[in-house]
C-alpha cells in the first residue's frame, strides 16, 4: 500500500525538481538518469534481456466561456469553466523469457522503481508461460539527447484571468446578434515532460507543448425546430501562448456570427453524385479515419480489434494495392514542425522519421514499432510507439499523416472552376466508418454550392459517402503548397483499455469527382 503522505510527497514537488532544468539544457537531467539506473540495474540482476523506464509528467488545462439564454427570462448567462489536471509517475517495461512485462507507479523513488521493476519481471515471466512466440525487437541506436517542441511562452504561466478575458470578448462578439442562441470559446493546453532510458544505452528527455482552440456559434429556428452550429477552429499545433494572438478570435467572430445565420436559413442539399472540393479543415478527418487508422499494422494483423476494428489493408497488399489516383501521395511523419504527434524520439527510444504510406496512389508502408517490424519483413521501426500516460503500456499509435500538396500553380479557385455541379465543404462534422476502415460517411461544418465553376450560397444537411479506395482514386486535383495546412485531433482513441493521443493531418484543398452525397437529419 502507498500512504497518502508518500504519494503527495512524491508528486508535484518531486516532478518540478526533476524536470526543472532550463529549457536550453542540452542533456537529460542527471537526477532522472540516476533514477533510471535503478530500474536498469534491477532488471539486469533479475536476468531480464531488455528494460526501459519512462518517467513522465503531464499537464492539461482547459479554459472556456459559454454564453446562452437563461430559461424563462431571456437574460444571457455567462458560464466560465476552468479545468487543470496534472499527472506524474513512471512505468517500467521489461522482456524476460521472451515476453513483455510492465508495471507502473505514481511514487517516483528509487525504492519504488526497484519494486516495480521486480513486478514487471514477474509479469513477464507469467506471460511467457502462455505466449506462443518470443518478442523480437528491431535494432535501434542508443541516444543521449534532450529535445523541446518550439514555443516562446509557456501557456501554463499565463494567468487564467487573461485567458478568460480573451474568451469572454470573443464569445460576446459572436453573441451580438440576437438570433444567435449561444456562443462558446475554448482554449486547451497540453504538456508532456517525458524521460526515457533503456538497457540498450538510451537516455532521452523531451518536452512537448500543445495549444488548441475553438470558437463556436449556435443559431436556432424555433418555428422549424432546427438548429445550426458554425465553428472557427484554428489548426491545433505544437506551440505556446504566442500562437493564441495569431488565432485572431475577435476578427473571426463576426464571420462566424454571419455564417451560422446563413447556415440556419440555407436550403438542404439535393442528393446525388457530385464533385467535392474539400478544405483542409474537413479533409483531415477523412485522412485520419480512412488512411491513418487503416495503415496501423496492429489493426492489419488483427491484434487491434476491440476499438474500432481492424483494417481492409493486409500485409500482402504492401507495394501492390492501388488506394488512390496517381496524384495521391500520403506520408507518415513524426518530424514535421509543430505537428501534434511530432517528437524527436518515440516511446521505444527510436528516432522519428518521415515515410511514404501511399506513393502515387500505391500502398507502400504500414506504421510500425520495434516489436512489429519483423512481422512484415522490415528491419527497422518507423518510430510510431506512444503511451498516453506513465501508467499506460506503449503500443503502436498513429504519426502525423499528411497528403502531399499539388503543383505550386494549382489554386483553390482552379479546383472550383473545374466543377460544374458540386459542393465546397469546410470544417469537421459527424462521421461513421466501418470496422475495416473501408465504407464511410462524413459530414462537415459548412457547405457551399458550386455551380458552373462558381462558389454560390450556403446549403445544409450534407454528408458524403464512399469506400476508401474509390474515394482516393476519385481525387483529380490538389491545390499547391501555399494552401497546405495542418489540422488534427487531440483525442484520438485506440486500445483496450483506451488510450488517447494527439495527431495532425496536413493537406491542401483537394477535389474528388462524383462522390455520393446524401441529405442528413
Amino acid at each position: 500500500m502507498i500512504s497518502r503522505r508518500l504519494f503527495l510527497g512524491s508528486s508535484a514537488c518531486a516532478a518540478a525538481e526533476l524536470f526543472g532544468a532550463p529549457r536550453d539544457a542540452k542533456q537529460p537531467s542527471a537526477e532522472l538518469e540516476k533514477l533510471a539506473q535503478t530500474a536498469l540495474r534491477e532488471a539486469r540482476r533479475l536476468k531480464a534481456t531488455y528494460c526501459d523506464i519512462r518517467i513522465n509528467r503531464y499537464r492539461d488545462q482547459t479554459v472556456s466561456v459559454r454564453l446562452s439564454p437563461e430559461r424563462g427570462t431571456g437574460r444571457t448567462l455567462e458560464v466560465p469553466s476552468v479545468s487543470d489536471q496534472e499527472s506524474f509517475g513512471f512505468g517500467v517495461r521489461v522482456i524476460a523469457r521472451g515476453a513483455w512485462g510492465f508495471a507502473a507507479s505514481p511514487v517516483v523513488t528509487e525504492q519504488e522503481i526497484a519494486r516495480m521493476t521486480r513486478e514487471a519481471v514477474a509479469v513477464a515471466e507469467a506471460n511467457a508461460r502462455i505466449q506462443s512466440r518470443l518478442v523480437v525487437l528491431a535494432p535501434t541506436r542508443a541516444y543521449r539527447d534532450r529535445w523541446t517542441s518550439p514555443f516562446e511562452r509557456n501557456p501554463f504561466e499565463v494567468p487564467v484571468a487573461e485567458k478568460l478575458e480573451l474568451l469572454r470578448a470573443a464569445a460576446a462578439e459572436v453573441k451580438k446578434e440576437k438570433r444567435v442562441f449561444a456562443s462558446a470559446a475554448m482554449l486547451m493546453f497540453h504538456s508532456e515532460d517525458k524521460y526515457f532510458a533503456s538497457s540498450e544505452g538510451s537516455s532521452i528527455q523531451q518536452l512537448v507543448v500543445h495549444t488548441i482552440a475553438n470558437l463556436s456559434a449556435t443559431a436556432v429556428d424555433l418555428a422549424r425546430g432546427i438548429s445550426r452550429t458554425r465553428n472557427y477552429t484554428p489548426p491545433p499545433l505544437e506551440a505556446g501562448w504566442e500562437y493564441v494572438p495569431k488565432m485572431n478570435f475577435l476578427e473571426h467572430a463576426p464571420r462566424i456570427r454571419q455564417e451560422v445565420l446563413e447556415h440556419l436559413a440555407a436550403p438542404p442539399v439535393e442528393p446525388g453524385k457530385k464533385d467535392l472540393v474539400l478544405m483542409p479543415s474537413n479533409l483531415f478527418l477523412t485522412i485520419h479515419e480512412s488512411i491513418g487508422h487503416s495503415t496501423e499494422l496492429d489493426r492489419a494483423l488483427g491484434y487491434e480489434a476491440n476499438f474500432a476494428g481492424t483494417s481492409f489493408l493486409t500485409p500482402e497488399k504492401m507495394g501492390k494495392e492501388r488506394i488512390g489516383s496517381d496524384i495521391v501521395t500520403i506520408y507518415g511523419d513524426r518530424t514535421y514542425e509543430r505537428g501534434l504527434a511530432t517528437v524527436a524520439y518515440d516511446d521505444d527510444g527510436v528516432k522519428t522519421t518521415r515515410f511514404p504510406i501511399i506513393e502515387k496512389g500505391i500502398f507502400k508502408h504500414f506504421q510500425t514499432i520495434r516489436d512489429q517490424a519483423h512481422l512484415i519483413g522490415e528491419k527497422e521501426s518507423r518510430g510510431c510507439c506512444y503511451a498516453d500516460s506513465w501508467a499506460s503500456v506503449p503500443f503502436q499509435r498513429m504519426p502525423n499523416v499528411w497528403l502531399a500538396p499539388g503543383p505550386p500553380e494549382v489554386t483553390l479557385e482552379d479546383l472550383i472552376a473545374g466543377v460544374d455541379d458540386g459542393i465546397l465543404i469546410e470544417g469537421r462534422g459527424s462521421y461513421s466508418i466501418d470496422q475495416q476502415r473501408y465504407n464511410f460517411q462524413f459530414g462537415g461544418d459548412a457547405f457551399w454550392e458550386i455551380k458552373g465553376g462558381k462558389k454560390r450560397g450556403m446549403i445544409s444537411r450534407v454528408a458524403y459517402q464512399s469506400r476508401t479506395p474509390d474515394f482516393w482514386q476519385a481525387c483529380d486535383g490538389i491545390a499547391g503548397p501555399s494552401y497546405w495546412e495542418q489540422y488534427g485531433s487531440p483525442n484520438d482513441g485506440k486500445g483496450e483499455p483506451m488510450q488517447t493521443n494527439s495527431v495532425s493531418h496536413g493537406c491542401s484543398p483537394a477535389r474528388f469527382r462524383q462522390i455520393t452525397v446524401i441529405r442528413t437529419d
